[in-house]
């Protein structure tokens, strides 16, 4: 029997340098390949041609969380380096875990707003990484 339940997102966690993360919003990363076409006698591609791959993404915290990740990192987090595990599935259900480890994240951008009615603050925090690998 094949089971045809999706993954939601309580069956997704998160760990950042090492610590679960319960203060989560939101979490993105993909890979990159630059990819060009090569041409030569005739007008269609003869190839594709595969240049260099990158790994980016972003996390998306709750203020509280970002502040204990901030302390972890000593204070910068634009000076800090540190892995991402993610995590999904949930096997009392059947499902197959999936197993991300994004490897050397360096975050971009540290940026901070806030707006009237704001109830509680989110960070977005964008980042760059050496490796995405599924473990």
């Amino acid at each position: 029997m094949i089971n045809t339940r999706e993954y939601e997102w309580s069956d997704v966690s998160v760990v950042i340098a090492g610590r679960p993360v319960t203060g989560l919003r939101g979490v993105k990363y993909s890979a990159k390949q630059e990819k060009e076409l090569l041409h030569a006698k005739g007008n269609k591609p003869h190839s594709i041609q595969r240049g260099n791959k990158t790994y980016d993404g972003e996390v998306t915290l709750l203020q509280s969380e970002y502040e204990a990740l901030r302390q972890a990192a000593g204070g910068d987090l634009l000076d800090a380096s540190m892995d991402i595990i993610a995590a999904y599935g949930n096997p009392s259900r059947g499902d197959a875990v999936t197993t991300d480890c994004l490897v050397g994240v360096e975050f971009t951008e540290d940026n901070t707003e806030w707006k009237q009615g704001d109830k509680f603050q989110e960070k977005t925090l964008p980042f760059i990484c050496l490796d995405c690998k599924s473990v």
